[in-house]
């Protein structure tokens, strides 16, 4: 991890994450008012969830923990993903809404990897 980081906002992926939560509200709006304490709020409490763990992870006292945290993060984006995909197939959203949303996803999940890597590599230096 780059030794410039003195805060989770510092963090790219953190930055990604929180852009990426805020077009998962905005698409979400348009889905059935039905699904307002369904999909809806599942989805989006798993995208917030991604940029919280970093967060909390990074506010943590060990670099262990900060692993554990980004682990709980790529888990809230999976599940993010599969609802977006289960949205998709129930008709809630169009099929390039939702690649543009799988494209961001993927790209947090390999910045996640990155850093989980840093973090390991830290913790056994």
């Amino acid at each position: 991890m780059p030794s410039h980081v003195r805060s989770y906002q510092d963090l790219d992926v953190w930055r990604f994450a929180v852009d990426w939560t805020e077009a998962i509200y905005r698409t979400t709006a348009a889905w059935p008012g039905d699904e307002r304490f369904g999909l809806i709020s599942q989805v989006r409490r798993a995208a917030v969830s991604v940029a919280s763990n970093i967060a909390e992870g990074a506010a943590r006292r060990s670099t262990g923990e900060f692993l554990q945290f980004v682990g709980m993060a790529q888990g809230s984006l999976a599940e993010a993903e599969t609802q977006l995909l289960i949205a998709t197939r129930l008709g809630y959203q169009r099929e390039p809404d939702h690649h543009a949303l799988a494209e961001s996803a993927d790209r947090i999940s390999r910045m996640l990897a990155s850093l989980a890597s840093a973090l390991k590599r830290r913790k056994s230096s």
